[in-house]
């Protein structure tokens, strides 16, 4: 496995890696600082270009991890299964998180506060619900509950409750009710919530039509 650099090159669609040749055979590819210290001619032990080997294997997974957190955030469970589907060796998944975490581009209790929002702008759900969503992105449960206690779910029901009676229109209000109520159950509102708010909106339409008479 020793041998001897026979030549490094520049790569012509990254500017900032380089191509490693050892014995006339391309061995692997490193970024520019860590081949900095690499001349051809020097001669390298095994030791050596195992250590040198598994700095590109970080470098190509870490690439890998930056490329899936463009869409969105993640969570580090997220990533480890990534990384483990495209069989990248867990040593270098481990050394993977570790640097992404050092970049605080990986942080879950930031993650899970992100999902939680994100919920509660476009599609409010109860407690249950994004405990179960969160514990799926593998979420540990002291973190799921911090984010979760940021929320007030009688508020979440209330807003998704009075999106969903825009499709309920001109029902009786006993159909509104048995309809809302099973639509925030659905949501993961607790039978207490979801009885609150149905009844505050049945009454809000009583009230309404009082009002136009």
């Amino acid at each position: 496995m020793a041998g001897t650099i026979t030549a490094l090159e520049v790569q012509k669609r990254n500017k900032e890696r380089v191509n490693i040749y050892i014995d006339d055979e391309f061995a692997f590819g490193l970024n520019l600082i860590d081949a900095a210290s690499l001349y051809k001619g020097q001669a390298l032990s095994d030791a050596q270009i195992k250590a040198l080997k598994s700095k590109h294997a970080v470098a190509q997974a870490l690439d890998k991890a930056v490329r899936f957190l463009a869409a969105r955030p993640r969570s580090t469970a997220e990533i480890r299964r990534r990384l483990a589907q495209k069989d990248i060796e867990e040593p270098v998944v481990e050394e993977v998180i570790d640097r992404l975490t050092t970049l605080n581009y990986v942080d879950d209790l930031e993650f899970a506060r992100f999902w939680v929002r994100n919920r509660e702008d476009f599609n409010p759900r109860g407690l249950m619900a994004l405990r179960y969503e969160l514990r799926q992105k593998g979420l540990a449960d002291d973190i799921i509950e911090e984010a979760l206690a940021e929320i007030d779910p009688t508020d979440s029901a209330y807003r998704a409750a009075r999106k969903k009676l825009r499709s309920l229109r001109g029902k009786a209000p006993e159909e509104q009710r048995q309809k809302l109520g099973a639509f925030l159950n659905r949501r993961g509102f607790s039978y207490e919530v979801a009885r609150t708010v149905v009844d505050r909106i049945v009454e809000e339409q009583v009230d309404d039509f009082s009002g136009d008479e």
